[in-house]
């Protein structure tokens, strides 16, 4: 039998915010995580100049294709209305702030940029940690601006686990020590040992279960 503490603190969503040098931070990260793995994860990774490498990202869903040939979770772009499911990656989209509704559902703001950001980090995950509370992780990873700071403190005021590549393995290391600094961060990791971090972390989950 789960115990109410076990439930309480099992974690459902994993979000990710990501700047310069980008791409190849998220290839060695996601395509390591398993089919079975149990959260949901959504992924912000500014679209701005320089800030993804050697490719042509003039086609919004590039980021979409890239990983689904990749990848052994599914991914998908996020989409308005979309029920966020477990074990599922999800994109958010270059033009908008991609927000998580109370449902656990995507939606779209047009607000002007935010951190000189649209979209923006903070914005995603200031949203997501009102959803899920403590059943958050939230992961900032490489980057040249302070983005993703502010949200990534808000998610550890509302109970979530805070983890930021460690700088010295970063492309840019602005976004991780901006983040670093902002609070009592949970975990910080080089790039190349997080991704089992997070498997271990969610089969611990599991078994609590």
């Amino acid at each position: 039998m789960p115990t109410s503490q076990s439930k309480k603190h099992a974690y459902s969503a994993l979000v990710i915010g990501v700047s310069a040098g980008g791409l190849a931070a998220l290839e060695l990260l996601l395509p390591l995580l398993p089919n079975s793995f149990s959260l949901a994860i959504i992924v912000l990774q500014h679209r701005g100049e320089n800030n993804l490498t050697s490719i042509d990202d003039s086609d919004e869903d590039f980021l979409v294709e890239y990983f689904k040939g990749r990848c052994s979770m599914p991914v998908f772009a996020a989409t308005m209305g979309d029920k966020i499911k477990a074990g599922h990656i999800y994109i958010a989209p270059a033009q908008y702030h991609l927000l998580i509704e109370q449902q656990q559902t995507f939606s779209f703001s047009l607000e002007p940029p935010v951190n000189y950001a649209l979209p923006s980090i903070d914005v995603l995950f200031e949203s997501a940690s009102h959803c899920y509370k403590n059943q958050l992780i939230g992961l900032i990873l490489t980057g040249a601006s302070s983005d993703g700071s502010q949200g990534l403190k808000m998610i550890k005021i509302n109970g979530g686990l805070t983890i930021v590549q460690d700088p010295s393995t970063a492309e840019a290391s602005f976004m991780p020590t901006a983040a670093i600094a902002s609070h009592k961060v949970d975990h910080i990791l080089p790039l190349k040992d997080i991704s089992t971090f997070l498997i271990n972390l969610s089969l611990k989950d599991q078994g609590d279960d």
